[in-house]
């Protein structure tokens, strides 16, 4: 196994603090300020700054300072497509591979997370409920398809920072319980409709709600007259 190196630190707390929403949409990211940082030169820099913006948590472009991302609605609802179709061939992969070994694995990043919330630290029971769904992409033995998920639960954290709305972090691993149960029951179906159902209630907090269109005079006087 390789060492990791400074720049490999400085991109994992990059990607931690954006996903933490310690660095905000729209933050400017500084290549010399990172390179100091770090130690690092500007040009390790700018290749950490690169592999974010590969996953779709960094705006570089060229002659402008490098910023945190900030998807609009439309990217938002197309990356949300994308991940209900990954994770549900996620839940049916680990389902045909699941071992006592996983069941452990899986409750034991979950107490991590009930953990994080009991102490009150919003931002890493955030981090650690995304990170549930790469962990269990990282099951199905297929490291494309968790890379995949990676990059979709990272950009879906950037997209509750946005467009997102207050949540209790206990409907998320209570969630997350009944998805191990019905992987441990080795009940594909209802495994898949559990995660389907908690990643609709995820999309309905990432993204604002449609307008509805405003109410003409003629509907506000039939609400009053009489």
């Amino acid at each position: 196994m390789e060492t990791p190196t400074r720049a490999d630190a400085a991109y994992e707390a990059l990607r931690r603090a954006i996903i933490e929403q310690a660095l905000a949409p729209g933050a400017k990211l500084r290549e010399d300020e990172i390179g100091a940082h770090f130690g690092v030169s500007r040009t390790l820099a700018r290749a950490a700054l690169s592999r974010l913006q590969s996953e779709g948590l960094v705006d570089a472009q060229r002659k402008r300072v490098a910023t945190v991302a900030s998807p609009s609605v439309e990217e938002a609802r197309a990356i949300f497509e994308v991940r209900r179709c990954l994770e549900r061939e996620t839940v049916r992969l680990v389902v045909e591979r699941w071992s006592p070994e996983m069941a452990a694995r899986l409750l034991a990043h979950v107490d991590e997370e009930d953990e994080a919330a009991r102490r009150g630290d919003a931002a890493a029971a955030g981090r650690l409920a995304g990170e549930f769904h790469i962990v269990l992409a990282g099951l199905t033995g297929n490291p494309l398809l968790a890379r995949y998920v990676s990059e979709v639960v990272s950009r879906s954290s950037l997209i509750l920072a946005v467009h997102g709305r207050p949540h209790q972090s206990d409907c998320a691993t209570a969630e997350h319980r009944g998805v191990i149960a019905a992987l441990a029951a080795r009940d594909a179906d209802r495994a898949a409709a559990l995660m389907a159902a908690h990643l609709a209630a995820v999309t309905a907090r990432a993204l604002p709600e449609t307008p509805t269109a405003p109410a003409t005079l003629s509907d506000v006087l039939a609400r009053y007259a009489g």
